[in-house]
């Protein structure tokens, strides 16, 4: 496929609502014109990247209605479509998607250009500044590769409870909730979620033989 495959189906999808569409006019791939309204702009690629994105950003210049035209198996698009949309309507682009069928291709305007009107998260925003103060110190450089895990204040409690636990043995959860002034020890050790801790009576927890190993591991 080429990108001039693509134009044929857009250039029917847009005469279909009632455009003069005309091709490369000015450096812009695709524009169409209905009288009375602002043009409309479509850059055409085989896949979405950088290039075409600056390159769709740059005729916000000329016209307040630009989408990007892909195919709609594109590997990006099909790997990340939710980030790829949120991304394109922040800059305020639209995106059109051409389908390929026996019948002829088919194209899908999945995002409209619009204005950015981002919804704020209050949940999001407090779960931010809590990590942000419970975290002790600044153990994790920024761009660290997260798939070993990082730090987080809650890793940073559960090492702190292991650690007593392997200096003091079997312990009662609330003497070690009183010891290292954590009301969330009982919560952490119950919940197990590293696999760190056991339980050999009600109430009473030990370092697992998993702890041991990975506890080594981490900063102290």
């Amino acid at each position: 496929m080429k990108e001039t495959d693509l134009y044929p189906p857009v250039k029917r999808y847009l005469e279909g609502q009632g455009y003069t569409v005309k091709g490369e006019i000015d450096g812009c791939d695709v524009v169409a014109v209905r009288r009375g309204e602002k043009p409309v702009v479509v850059e055409l690629k085989l896949t979405l990247n950088l290039n075409v994105i600056l390159q769709a950003v740059s005729r916000h210049r000329v016209s307040p209605t630009v989408y990007v035209g892909v195919p709609r198996r594109c590997p990006t698009l099909r790997s990340q479509r939710r980030h790829v949309i949120r991304l394109l309507r922040m800059l305020g682009l639209g995106l059109l998607t051409v389908e390929s069928r026996r019948t002829g291709a088919r194209v899908e305007a999945v995002l409209d250009p619009g204005e950015y009107r981002p919804r704020a998260s209050k949940r999001r925003t407090g779960r931010l500044l809590r990590e942000f103060e419970l975290r002790v110190g600044d153990p994790i450089p920024g761009g660290t590769d997260r798939r070993r895990g990082l730090l987080t204040a809650y890793r940073q409690a559960a090492l702190r409870i292991a650690r007593h636990l392997r200096r003091h043995g079997p312990t009662k959860a609330s003497d070690v909730s009183s010891a290292l002034d954590e009301p969330r020890a009982r919560a952490i050790m119950y919940d197990n979620v590293y696999g760190w801790f056991d339980r050999p009576s009600t109430g009473i927890y030990a370092l697992s033989p998993r702890g041991r190993r990975e506890i080594r591991g981490w900063p102290g």
